[in-house]
């Protein structure tokens, strides 16, 4: 049986759970979420607990019963706490801004990069730091993720001289140059 499957996810309080069938829709203090389970496993609320089962000992039906459970408790710590990214940019000139709510990045490129964020997240360029850092803030921790992804695949960090864009606390292996001649 899946160790991650069988542990009851916790209900905090401020947060109220609705189940129809296979439909979860998660409502808190942040915002609401909602997801359709797959026809696998079973969703029941007991309390202040819910618990994800599977419909049988299937290859498929084990398979979804950690991912579902793991879905559903990431979207109750989505509504009650949120969510978050930060990555910081290395280069000499490389910078960060906000124009309304697009996030514009000037990376070495000849042309400026625009990213449109999509609703319910958050993206904020700090002054002091002249746009050397990012935080992307939300309550679906999937789209935060991602989107954390293409603003780094902008730039990613090299791996001679370290400039890019990448995650906090990311180590990039650094490699040497070429030798010189003797």
């Amino acid at each position: 049986m899946s160790r991650i499957g069988k542990r009851p996810i916790a209900i905090p309080d401020k947060v109220s759970v609705k189940i129809e069938g296979q439909h979860v829709a998660i409502k808190g203090p942040k915002g609401q979420l909602a997801r359709t389970l797959p026809p696998q496993v079973s969703i029941e609320q007991e309390e202040k607990n819910i618990n994800v089962l599977r419909q049988d000992d299937s290859r498929i039906a084990r398979q979804r019963h950690g991912l579902s459970r793991t879905l559903v408790a990431n979207m109750v710590e989505g509504v009650s706490a949120g969510y978050q990214k930060q990555l910081e940019i290395q280069g000499v000139g490389y910078r960060a801004q906000m124009q309304g709510k697009t996030l514009v990045l000037n990376v070495g490129y000849s042309h400026p990069v625009e990213i449109a964020p999509p609703e319910d997240i958050q993206i904020e360029v700090p002054k002091e730091g002249k746009g050397l850092q990012i935080t992307i803030n939300g309550i679906d921790k999937e789209i935060v993720g991602n989107l954390a992804a293409q603003i780094r695949a902008v730039r990613p960090p090299e791996v001679y001289k370290g400039k890019g864009i990448r995650y906090k606390g990311e180590l990039i292996r650094r490699k040497a140059g070429k030798a010189g001649k003797k």
